[in-house]
């Protein structure tokens, strides 16, 4: 990418381990940050050892989360270690953390304290439950958040057991909505001169994903329904199978319904006063889903999206993870970029500048790489 980055000469101390704290540096870091990762001297961000597969004794998640930061190592049992830290991470602009609630507290490295020492500080804190109420101090895991915040019950199929999401979305949730505090917190100190204590956390991630549902269920006080592909409000809005595999149709509006009734050869659907507007398709969606999943399963996937798209309905084939690296619109955008000095590719940053991805800056580093450029004390004169 030419020119400089949005955030480049921003300093990020990042003390965070496994997923959601160092993808909020992780954002940072493509944005150009400056990314010191601090972490343990013996085995480092538990992340490492997350595998198989691993390459440079790492597991694939620490890739993918902490490449183009710099490593240091810091024994948080060793007072003149914490010291120094402190000193260094209140010269930083941005401080990143997701430890254990209390701990960096009681070490003088919590918000209160660096904040104090150094007011243009943004402190930015990734926890479980958040920064208040009775579960604050208690630590949490993807799967324990979505099982508590109630995503394992509006996923999955109807009248079948809790399903968990295929992706950790709460820890890149909460990731995401961090990165989006701090950068507006860095935007506020550019009028202010102040930092700010920016708070983030899986469960807040987790009930706002639910803003729809939350909606609903406050106006009807009917609980979500699930489905495994498709929409608690919209007909036809999901999977189907065809000859060749399955396909998503989603005709979300009464016109593009009308495309696909035509699509289908059932013209005479649009005046049936049973499907007529969404509300009359959702009343009767047992029946009308019957039928058109008869339909579909008399031609292949292939037929069935090219007809659909000439008709103008929205579809889509559901593809595999290698059916879509293959495919020519993920090659087009430049999602999938190459670590630098490195045979492994990552996906990118979703946002382009002038139509330009942010580059990966580097590797992954390896524990403690980058020791050498912080040094903990001034050299010994007499040496």
């Amino acid at each position: 990418m030419s020119g400089v980055l949005p955030l480049t000469g921003v300093r990020v101390v990042e003390i965070a381990q496994n997923l959601a704290g160092p993808f909020a540096g992780l954002i940072l870091a493509r944005l150009g940050a400056d990314v010191i990762k601090v972490e343990r001297p013996e085995g480092g961000d538990d992340a490492r050892g997350w595998g198989p597969p691993f390459l440079r004794n790492a597991g694939s998640s620490f890739h993918a989360m902490n490449a183009g930061k710099r490593s240091i190592t810091i024994d948080l049992k060793d007072t003149t270690a914490v010291a120094w830290l402190r000193d260094f991470a209140s010269a930083a602009d941005v401080l990143v953390e997701n430890m254990r609630p209390g701990l960096l507290d009681g070490l003088g490295l919590g918000a209160d304290a660096l904040r104090a020492a150094s007011p243009r500080l943004i402190y930015c804190s990734v926890s479980a439950f958040g920064r208040s109420g009775p579960l604050r101090l208690k630590p949490g895991y993807e799967p324990m958040m979505q099982a508590f915040a109630g995503l394992m019950m509006v996923s999955g199929q109807d009248g079948g057991p809790p399903s968990r999401l295929g992706i950790p979305s709460l820890d890149y949730g909460s990731g995401m909505w961090a990165a989006i505090g701090v950068l507006a917190a860095l935007h506020e100190r550019v009028r202010t001169g102040r930092g700010r204590t920016v708070g983030a956390s899986l469960f807040e991630a987790a009930l706002g994903w639910q803003t729809g549902h939350f909606a609903s269920f406050r106006l009807s006080g009917q609980l979500p329904e699930r489905h495994p592909t498709g929409s608690s409000k919209l007909v036809p809005f999901q999977g189907f199978e065809t000859k060749t595999g399955p396909m998503i149709v989603a005709a979300g509006n009464d016109r593009l319904f009308a495309a696909l009734a035509r699509a289908l050869d059932r013209p005479e659907w649009t005046a049936d006063p049973r499907f007529r507007t969404n509300a009359d398709r959702y009343a009767h969606k047992d029946l009308l889903l019957g039928e058109i999943a008869e339909i579909l399963k008399t031609r292949t996937k292939g037929e069935w999206l090219d007809r659909l798209e000439q008709a103008g309905v929205p579809c889509a084939p559901i593809q595999t993870l290698p059916e879509v690296l293959a495919d020519a619109q993920t090659a087009a955008i430049g999602m999938v970029q190459t670590v630098p000095g490195l045979d492994l590719e990552l996906m990118g940053l979703p946002v382009t500048f002038d139509g330009v991805r942010p580059p990966i800056g580097g590797a992954a580093p390896g524990l403690g790489e980058h020791d050498a450029e912080f040094p903990r004390r001034a050299p010994d004169a007499s040496a």
